[in-house]
């Protein structure tokens, strides 16, 4: 039988690093990535409830009844006839008449959870805003046109798109010649418009929105720095890699993102770190950029020292993509012996002990990575805090953190391989585990309706009938009723798993099995 082995290739969806097949996977994990954070921690749009300077404004509470609700659409679009007609006027005090036409639209749009965001595209207020953004206006009218622009940007993705009018003037906005308020708040508008529309974000790319954000994320100033790299991980996540291969080449992104991993707060770490986490699963480029410079050492550094969870998922994910892109984060700078190195496999235990579930699932995965990496890695892994934990966990966590552990613990047990070779057993890691009882964990994955866990807990089943001395094998995983899970495979319609446990049974389980005990 071929043996798949556990060291032949890093791991699915995005930890493989054979050539097409792991930028594919990459891919695909990064839209999986978005959706997760959009659903989770971060929401991939923000309503801008606080202004970006000293703005007053007034924010009510969320709770509003349908009436309430119904007068406040109604207030909105009069609020953009008002406008209107303040641009329309050229008289005395004209300025401060749209200063305040646009303040009293803004703390319409800034007072509920779901501002009547319909009311104001409908009334017309996108275009009238884009007037608004004309260069040569003065800087309070800029923002409050771009504030009112950002929650609108922030509704359906219909709604949304209405922005197409005004995006190139936000565009402009971001340069050196506006105050830094306008041309942050004009990035935060733009950050919701990238928020969940590929089509949306494209237009942006084509119209030039990265390069300037990308040079906001340069100098240090911490507000504009969170907003500039939350618009930008809006901006490359995919699914096409092109805007990823563009941003880590513009000059000074790179020596920004090693800068602010090192010197930012934990809040601007957090969304310069999640630029990184759509960089590292999209671009083979930028995963070879960033292992190179000192950022995986940064990431462990960030895991030791933190216990923000905002930032600590997106740190993981990061460093769990390059161990898994980019061969030389596990050969090289995470070589056995190396101070780094200790502290990863001990950021991971940190993370294991968690009672947050996906930190466990974040950390198993990057453990995961670095164990089908060489002996001695395995090694450092298995003489670890980490394998206790892991058996734990094979036994008692959720499903998917059960599965991330089996590939840890399958991949301690075989050594590298080259090509199709069969797997070579590290027996004295499959012996102490087996006995420490990791048996029953591995067949009730096979037991498992998913596809991808049968094959692991088959792949364990083989080295284990193979493995273990005297020929323990066999009667071991009988007494663990290994036998009734595999023969359930029978006429599986998945030919690999059939063909497995099929021959499995037959070479170990034939008509002379048991014979020797009569």
């Amino acid at each position: 039988m071929a043996d798949p082995g556990f060291s032949s290739t890093k791991r699915d969806p995005i930890k493989s690093s054979v050539g097409n097949a792991a930028g594919i996977r990459r891919r695909e994990h990064a839209v999986t990535v978005g959706k997760e954070r959009r659903e989770s921690l971060v929401r991939a749009k923000r309503l801008c409830r606080v202004g970006i300077s000293d703005v007053e404004v007034d924010v009510e509470s969320d709770m509003m009844i349908d009436e309430e609700q119904s007068i406040l659409e109604s207030q909105t679009s009069l609020a953009v006839q008002n406008l209107k007609s303040a641009l329309a006027y050229q008289g005395k005090g004209a300025m401060q008449k749209r200063v305040g036409a646009l303040q009293k639209l803004r703390r319409l749009l800034s007072r509920s959870e779901f501002p009547p965001v319909e009311s104001a595209v409908k009334a017309g207020a996108v275009a009238i805003l884009a007037q608004c953004l004309s260069f040569g206006s003065p800087d309070e009218q800029l923002l409050e046109a771009a504030w009112c622009l950002t929650n609108i940007a922030a509704g359906n993705p219909e709604e949304t798109k209405a922005l197409l009018p005004a995006l190139p003037l936000l565009i402009a906005h971001l340069g050196e010649k506006s105050s830094s308020p306008v041309a942050e708040q004009c990035a935060w508008a733009l950050g919701n418009v990238a928020g969940d529309d590929e089509e949306l974000r494209n237009v942006l790319l084509i119209q030039g929105a990265l390069i300037p954000l990308a040079r906001m994320m340069l100098p240090y100033r911490r507000s504009t720095v969170r907003t500039a790299a939350w618009a930008l991980s809006n901006l490359i996540k995919g699914p096409n890699p092109k805007a990823a291969n563009e941003l880590i080449c513009v000059d000074g992104v790179l020596d920004a993102i090693v800068r602010h991993l090192t010197k930012a707060d934990d809040e601007s770490a957090t969304e310069v770190a999640w630029v990184v986490v759509y960089l590292s699963a999209l671009s083979n480029i930028a995963t070879s950029m960033l292992v190179k410079s000192d950022v995986l050492q940064l990431l462990v550094n960030r895991l030791a020292t933190s216990n923000s969870l905002q930032l600590m998922i997106p740190v993981l994910r990061s460093l769990g993509n390059l161990i898994a892109g980019d061969s030389h984060a596990t050969y090289t700078v995470l070589s056995p012996g190396l101070a780094v190195t200790d502290n990863a496999i001990q950021v991971m235990i940190k993370c294991l002990k968690s009672e947050q579930r996906v930190l466990k699932k974040e950390a198993a995965w990057v453990l995961s990575n670095i164990a089908a990496g060489s002996v001695e890695h395995k090694q450092l892994i298995y003489s670890s805090e980490a394998v206790p934990l892991l058996l734990h966990l094979l036994s008692a966590a959720p499903f998917d953190i059960r599965k991330e552990v089996a590939y840890i613990l399958g991949n301690l047990c075989v050594a590298p391989t080259k090509g199709d070779e069969k797997s070579s057993l590290i027996l004295e890691h499959l012996v102490s585990l087996v006995e420490k009882g990791c048996l029953p964990g591995f067949i009730d994955l096979v037991r498992s309706a998913d596809i991808e866990a049968a094959r692991l807990g088959l792949q364990f089943i083989e080295l284990v009938l193979r493995g273990m001395p005297n020929g323990k094998g066999p009667k071991l995983v009988e007494q663990e009723d290994g036998i009734e899970a595999m023969e359930r495979f029978q006429f599986h319609e998945n030919e690999d798993l059939r063909t497995m446990a099929n021959s499995l049974v037959d070479k170990y389980f034939g008509e002379d099995y048991g014979l020797d005990e009569l």
